[in-house]
């Protein structure tokens, strides 16, 4: 969850469970080349895993970071049913077709 000053992201917090606004970040990142030496200084968290907040963070801490709110509908694609009911979003509203 992202932590604001004003309009601006001052921190993105890893599943808190005292949320710092109403926001999610979603995955969708793109990064500049850069990205690969700051994967480098990552140490794994607590889960055992390097977080793309810590990422995320770095770039904040840089003043880099840029971000938008995004519209409409939004479901995690990160399990099988998941997946499937965004595939069937995607059918129903049509946002797979091409003009």
């Amino acid at each position: 969850m992202p932590a604001f000053e004003g309009d601006r992201i001052v921190r993105i917090d890893e599943k808190p469970k005292q949320p710092a606004s109403n926001y999610a970040v979603i995955g969708i990142y793109m990064y500049d080349a850069t990205v690969f030496d700051v994967i480098k200084t990552l140490k794994p968290s607590n889960r055992g895993e390097l977080e793309i907040t810590d990422v995320n963070n770095h770039y904040i801490r840089e003043g880099t970071i840029t971000w938008d709110v995004l519209d409409g509908w939004w479901s995690d694609a990160g399990t099988f049913d998941s997946l499937m009911y965004a595939g069937n979003m995607v059918a129903k509203t049509g946002a797979n077709k091409r003009d």
